[in-house]
């Protein structure tokens, strides 16, 4: 049975739910159902049992073709694991597929018509609609004259309205829209509706003289449309700070610009008043100076007045940053003071050891002579010759190191 295909974990809660959750099932996933489900009729109709011994297996256990094994392969496959609409109804449905697959796939071979239309009442046929699959209104050509769509068609939803195509109305949408004219035609068909010219609500033909009513925003003279210019009549209604600007068939209301305060048109030439920050100049509205007017525009100390449109900001001058509100000294930030051997190379590294090594031997050759003052003579011209050649090269780092303490 069915209760062991691979299905997804939360399709157990599913099993709780009452037939009349299936009625309201979309018929949409009903029709994707079956037609995943004829998918796999047509993936597996050449496949067998695919054991051993084939014939034995077909003559025990049933041809391939109508058994259980193959039926649970085409179901296995119908829905994506995350498709939960479709998952929800086939764990739903799992009786009436069975009794078509073994019991009506010979009178009924359309799944489509047996489980959608006819058990499951979850849609209707072609040309019906709604909760009794009532006739779709039809006409010459068929459904809404082949001109539109019933709205609601195939499902047991909507209200058979007809929906027309571009350029048709009317019940049947035999009729032309507004903005669309019946073309002639010299062998007494039904001729279509084309396009007027874009100001005409209705007309005669696809030229701008040929209109008979205008839309919105024109005014018919002379079989033609004429735009109306809403900004040169009441008919405009701007906020403030903005201005009417005309188009075809309409207006547009759009910002001033920043030098106005009110205006009557594009650019500060247009500006009823000046805003904050700028001066009537001749004819326009033009931006003020400040830091060229202003005797001390930015009062802080090493400041800086940078000019902007309509107003100025104080920045700090050159060599300066801003700190807690003042303009101090961009001074490069000082390490740690080097000690007096951090410069030392490594050949004075070298010399310094011989040097000290020598002062050793000295010195033990004097405690060695009992205080002989010729060793001790030669002990401290030692000292003296190591400090001397140390010192003549790094005189200037030790009277600084001496100077400072280290």
């Amino acid at each position: 049975m069915w209760w062991s295909w691979p299905l997804v974990s939360v399709l157990v809660l599913c099993s709780l739910l009452s037939v009349g959750t299936v009625r309201t099932a979309p018929c949409q996933t009903c029709r994707k159902l079956t037609d995943r489900f004829l998918q796999g009729l047509e993936r597996t109709a050449n496949k067998n049992f695919g054991g051993g011994n084939t014939a034995w297996e077909e003559e025990k256990l049933a041809k391939y073709s109508r058994s259980e094994t193959r039926l649970l392969e085409i179901v296995e496959a119908v829905c994506d694991k995350s498709d939960f609409d479709c998952n929800r109804l086939l764990e739903q449905i799992e009786d009436q597929v069975e009794t078509w697959w073994f019991h009506r796939q010979q009178e009924s071979p359309d799944l489509f018509e047996w489980l959608c239309i006819e058990e499951l009442r979850l849609c209707c046929p072609p040309g019906h609609y709604g909760p009794d699959c009532a006739e779709c209104p039809s006409g010459p050509g068929g459904v809404c004259g082949g001109l539109g769509r019933c709205e609601g068609e195939g499902t047991r939803l909507g209200d058979g309205d007809c929906v027309c195509d571009p350029g048709y109305s009317g019940v049947l949408c035999q009729d032309c829209a507004d903005g669309y004219f019946r073309e002639k035609s010299s062998n007494h068909t039904h001729p279509p509706c084309s396009a007027c010219h874009h100001s005409c609500k209705k007309c005669s033909g696809p030229q701008d003289d040929r209109c008979q009513d205008c839309k919105p925003g024109w005014i018919l003279h002379s079989n033609k449309c004429v735009d109306v210019d809403e900004c040169g009549t009441e008919l405009a209604r701007c906020p403030s700070n903005t201005y009417c600007f005309n188009t075809d068939g309409s207006y547009e209301c759009r910002g001033c610009d920043q030098a106005c305060v009110g205006c009557m048109g594009s650019g500060p030439a247009r500006c009823k008043k000046c805003a904050r920050g700028f001066r009537l100049t001749g004819a326009k509205c033009l931006d003020i100076d400040e830091c060229a007017e202003r005797a001390i525009a930015c009062p802080g100390l090493n400041e800086a007045c940078v000019n902007e449109e309509g107003s100025f900001r104080c920045e700090c001058a050159e060599g300066f940053i801003r700190r807690d509100s003042i303009c101090v000294e961009n001074l490069p930030p000082t390490g740690p003071e080097k000690g007096l051997f951090d410069d030392m190379t490594d050949d004075e590294v070298l010399v310094l050891q011989q040097m000290f090594f020598g002062v050793v031997i000295c010195a033990l050759a004097t405690l060695a002579a009992k205080g002989d003052m010729v060793f001790t003579a030669i002990f401290i011209g030692g000292v003296a010759a190591m400090a001397g050649y140390w010192l003549s090269e790094k005189g200037d780092r030790v009277l600084d190191g001496i100077l400072k303490g280290r």
